[in-house]
């Protein structure tokens, strides 16, 4: 059976007309209700990045993840947010982007990916571990964010999923994959496939172009995208902004592993690819090596626990 990609123009963050459009987007899919039974623990996975950067649209914007979490409730869905940040806690994060009001109004959990693990299942990656907070959840809706991407062209879906590693392993796994940016996108994508999330909802509404994940600048792009593929979702983006999928690692990892359609394979039952692409859309000024050595290891991981532990309790104190 085909992959179906289900694409709309959205151009507001305003609740209202963000509700209408998800529920536009999810309409080819079954709606909510196709992915989420009553009494079902679903996590919702948003980019998180950073939150040093918060006007800047480097993670999924509050409102989106608002209305996915009330759409989950309404089918009787017990949502939790959770995520695995580079530096600093999921809930440090999420409260610098403005996810504030969003978590007090629904009583929202959120959960930081560490601690307990889980081994994944691919016989290459099995000495890698994903967060078992994560793969115990009964339905995953991974949200991620239009970016792009300094090391590996663009992040999209696949990628987002990186943040189910806990926390600072996400640099050993840099280290493991070394200088092969072939090799690193074959572990995002096993990643994937091994988390292999129920709904992913695309936050292209406004991106987030040039250096980034974090470096770049927002741009407005008005695209939502649905779909219970995440492969194929992502090789739909590439081809709306225009980028050679062979320069994506991810792209290339999953169609030598026989996870991506071509795109004539895909199904599109609101929008095609061509009524959304992006002319100019700007990639990062170069792409720099995917490899952390030792010495960049351990000072991201003194960066990650000074964050954590230091500057973020001083500025929840300081906000008493």
């Amino acid at each position: 059976m085909s992959p179906s990609v289900s694409l709309i123009r959205a151009q507001s963050y305003d609740r209202p007309e963000l509700r209408q459009a998800l529920a536009s987007v999810l309409e080819p899919l079954g709606g909510i209700s196709a992915f989420v039974k009553p009494g079902d623990r679903v996590l919702l996975k948003p980019n998180l990045l950073t939150g040093a950067r918060p006007t800047k649209e480097c993670v999924t914007r509050p409102e989106l993840v608002y209305c996915v979490a009330q759409l989950v409730q309404e089918a009787g869905g017990k949502p939790f947010l959770g995520d695995g940040p580079a530096f600093g806690s999921a809930k440090g994060v999420a409260l610098a982007n403005g996810y504030q009001p969003l978590i007090d109004e629904l009583k929202l959990p959120i959960i930081d990916f560490h601690g307990k693990r889980y081994q994944t299942v691919s016989d290459e990656f099995n000495h890698l571990l994903l967060s078992k907070e994560a793969m115990e959840a009964d339905v995953i809706i991974n949200l991620p964010k239009v970016k792009s991407h300094g090391q590996l062209t663009v992040t999209l879906g696949v990628k987002n999923l990186f943040g189910c590693v806990p926390g600072k392993m996400k640099a050993w796994w840099h280290m493991e994959a070394g200088k092969d940016r072939d090799r690193f996108g074959k572990m995002l994508v096993e990643t994937a496939r091994a988390i292999n999330p129920n709904l992913t909802i695309l936050d292209g509404i406004i991106g987030h172009e040039g250096n980034g994940p974090s470096g770049g600048e927002p741009r407005q792009l008005g695209i939502l995208g649905a779909t219970s593929d995440v492969f194929a979702l992502d090789r739909a983006l590439v081809d709306i902004l225009q980028i050679d999928p062979t320069q994506v690692p991810t792209i290339v990892a999953s169609q030598t592993l026989g996870l991506c359609p071509e795109l004539s394979a895909i199904e599109f039952p609101l929008l095609q690819p061509d009524d959304l692409r992006i002319s100019d859309w700007r990639l990062p000024d170069h792409l720099a090596p995917i490899d952390f050595g030792m010495p960049r290891v351990l000072k991201s991981t003194f960066r990650h626990l000074y964050i954590r532990f230091i500057q973020e309790p001083i500025t929840a104190y300081s906000e008493r």
